[in-house]
């Protein structure tokens, strides 16, 4: 008779490049882990390390790591913790040698391995990082043969679950299945404390039954050898797992109903979420299609140079207050206007205020330019010489600086066989890893049927959140808004409210802009996608909100006719 191999237990110590720095020695220390992962990776941080490499080409990774590893790798050896980061950024072999080197010192007998072949930058001149999205089988290779510890450039933030899972399950590249129910537990697990109460929309509700949410503990799933999960976190952590902490993250950074990988398709219409015990959210039934036939690439280039001022204006008159002082630096820079020239107001103001900040409304005026002359000296100037003759009440927040550059991000695909995708063993060889062999075009779901609609009754207005959560996100120039709520007649009520058209009357930013609206009924959630609010991505800061982190917060505040028996 076999047995089914034991569950790995694979948690997460890092959500971001600057997360908690003492959340790898929480993970080791606080209860049982096979595998301890970190996403230190993200569109911004491939932008600020290729800076990095500009000034010290034997950088690009992140430091942070290495520090890290430096108080928890001996730690991490005694308990038999293996440990898989994207840390290595734009030079996991610079990383891979650092830690090696750092193992030596420390006395510390690991095997540490590096997976590259994503960095494309030669292939397109003129950027300043270009990466595929690999998946996880240089991963799981290097695993397989012993590593300890394996640090990777750009893989997608999944594969630090996929790979760690293939090899300990000895999956292969068509256990479709299997692999997507890895992608979604990787998915929940790749942003740390947003799935263990972070950033959460019903944080409140939390608070009031007593739940701490001050310091939250970071998430961990047991991995089952057919690809479901227990999501939970060490016990005694801060923060709370439950199915809507883990419903929000499923649909942080996504689109439709298939979330497409290098892996594995994963469907995220087939996940069914339980509660299974305090802190425990069971994940199962998600089912796995073949990879698309192309590898996104993140091309990273150089925008230009921006500049920005912010005026405050006080008390009364705000509007021709704006309008004077617009007009005068728009003279002012008549001269040699910058290509891009923003202005908003921001009505921050309250009459009859009990405080001078209350009081006070900012107008933000933003350029952007090619040339950092045209952003620099020119707004500098024009905006402190009118420091004795303008509106009443003229300062500023802080006075405009000589420009900084922003970057642009851009999507692009290419073939599988396109890339060297190659496992560094910890003795040196090199093997290479295969492209997928089976793959399907990625279309779109068809529209799920929807739940009968409510029935008819009284309404309140009232803002969306008492009924809804949501969370949102950035993905390129585009941001994505998921939207759940926690009752089968809640559901049935926004499943026909909240429409494409009726996003965009709440969000009137969005109103000229494309908006695709996808269902997933067994979340109970809908997920929108807003193309083009972020311009040319998060580095360019294209708006107020650069990463759409509050859009969703946002659309909760929106009043809407809501069925009294929701509230």
């Amino acid at each position: 008779m076999t047995h089914a191999p034991r569950p790995l237990r694979i948690g997460n110590a890092s959500g971001f490049y600057g997360d908690r720095f003492d959340a790898m020695r929480e993970m080791l220390t606080g209860g049982e882990l096979d595998v301890l992962t970190g996403d230190y990776l993200a569109e911004l941080t491939m932008l600020i390390l290729a800076r990095d490499r500009l000034k010290d080409p034997g950088a690009g990774y992140a430091r942070t790591f290495l520090r890290q590893l430096e108080e928890c790798l001996a730690l991490a050896h005694e308990r038999g913790v293996r440990i898989v980061a994207n840390a290595g950024g734009l030079n996991p072999a610079g990383l891979a040698d650092a830690v090696r080197k750092l193992a030596d010192r420390l006395g510390i007998p690991v095997r540490v391995a590096h997976v590259e072949g994503d960095d494309l930058k030669d292939r397109y001149p003129g950027s300043l990082a270009t990466h595929a999205y690999l998946g996880g089988f240089g991963i799981a290779a290097c695993l397989r043969e012993g590593a300890d510890v394996v640090v990777t450039g750009r893989v997608t933030d999944a594969a630090l679950v996929t790979g760690p899972a293939a090899a300990h399950f000895g999956w292969a590249p068509g256990d479709h299945d299997r692999l997507a129910g890895a992608v979604v537990a990787g998915h929940v697990l790749e942003c740390g404390a947003q799935a263990t109460g972070g950033n959460y929309a019903f944080f409140h509700e939390s608070r009031q039954n007593g739940r701490d949410l001050r310091r939250p503990g970071f998430p961990l799933a047991e991995l089952h050898e057919d690809g479901s999960c227990v999501l939970t976190k060490h016990p005694g952590t801060g923060g709370f797992v439950d199915v809507g902490t883990v419903t929000a993250q499923l649909l942080y950074e996504t689109a439709g109903a298939r979330y497409a990988g290098p892996d594995v398709t994963a469907r995220l219409d087939t996940v069914r979420l339980s509660q299974d015990g305090p802190d425990r959210v069971r994940i199962e039934g998600v089912r796995g299609e073949a990879p698309p036939p192309t590898l996104k690439v993140g091309v990273n280039r150089l925008g230009g140079f921006r500049n920005e001022v912010a005026f405050v204006l006080t008390g009364l008159d705000i509007e021709a207050k704006a309008a004077l002082v617009r007009e005068q630096m728009t003279d002012a820079l008549a001269k040699s206007p910058p290509a891009e020239v923003r202005w908003d107001l921001v009505r921050t103001d309250r009459p009859d205020a009990p405080s001078e900040e209350t009081a006070s409304a900012l107008l933000r005026l933003v350029v952007r330019d090619r040339n950092q002359e045209a952003v620099g000296r020119g707004l500098s100037g024009a905006a402190v010489e009118l420091a004795l003759a303008s509106y009443p009440g003229f300062h500023v927040l802080a006075p405009p600086g000589k420009g900084s550059p922003y970057g642009v991000f851009e999507d692009v695909y290419v073939p599988h066989g396109a890339v060297d995708h190659v496992a560094v063993l910890h003795d040196g060889r090199r093997v290479a890893v295969p492209p997928a062999q089976d793959t399907v075009v990625l279309d779109d779901v068809p529209e799920p049927p929807l739940p009968q609609p409510l029935s008819s009754g009284p309404t309140e207005r009232a803002p969306l959140g008492l009924v809804a959560g949501a969370r949102s996100g950035d993905k390129g120039g585009n941001a994505n808004v998921g939207v759940w709520v926690r009752s089968d007649d809640a559901w049935r009520w926004l499943a026909h409210e909240l429409t494409a058209d009726r996003f965009r009357e709440l969000i009137p930013e969005s109103r000229e802009l494309k908006v695709t609206r996808h269902a997933l009924p067994n979340l109970r959630a809908l997920n929108f996608v807003v193309e083009g609010i972020l311009g040319e991505g998060v580095a360019a800061q294209h708006r107020f909100d650069p990463q759409a982190k509050a859009l969703g917060e946002w659309l909760r505040s929106r009043h809407l006719d809501i069925p009294e028996i929701l509230l």
